[in-house]
């Protein structure tokens, strides 16, 4: 981690640089400021919209994950803005960009869904369609926690994970 974070500050300084020769450095502390600015306008906004979100999902009696998920990846886009830097600023409006954010969002998803059990998946996410082939009998694969197999007989029945009491 700390190579990573020592190579990450020498992008900065290097791409900083570059800009600053190609537009001028008074140009560059400009933008860096400007994008600083914008970050933490956007930082507070996130956080309002991610508390809410979630707030109006478990009032609702709905699972809180997607708005979760979709919270923190604003957030982190929202700080990356913050944190003075042309390339962490870059990668932030990125985040803020709605397809990059959705992908964003989905990545975090999964990776949560992997950390996870199945049932604070499930509570965080909603139950979660399983797709299972019909066709000869095979050896079971080994199933992953969070994709069972149901095998009825030798013949595999698809289905779905629910909770029980949750429509």
């Amino acid at each position: 981690m700390p190579v990573a974070l020592l190579l990450a500050v020498l992008l900065e300084l290097a791409v900083f640089v570059g800009v600053g020769r190609a537009v001028g450095f008074g140009a560059a502390v400009l933008l860096v400021f400007a994008a600083s600015l914008l970050g933490l306008v956007l930082l507070r906004r996130e956080g309002m919209r991610a508390w809410r979100g979630f707030r109006d999902a478990a009032r609702a009696g709905q699972p809180p994950g997607r708005q979760v998920t979709d919270g923190l990846v604003g957030l982190a886009g929202a700080l990356l803005l913050a944190v003075p830097g042309l390339v962490s600023g870059l990668v932030g409006l990125l985040l803020m960009v709605p397809p990059l954010r959705r992908l964003a969002r989905s990545g975090v998803q999964r990776t949560a869904e992997r950390r996870v059990s199945s049932m604070v998946a499930g509570d965080l996410f909603g139950p979660r369609t399983v797709r299972v082939r019909q066709g000869a009998p095979q050896p079971p694969p080994r199933p992953e926690p969070e994709q069972p197999v149901v095998v009825d007989g030798g013949r595999a029945i698809e289905g779905e994970i629910v909770e029980p009491g949750r429509n």
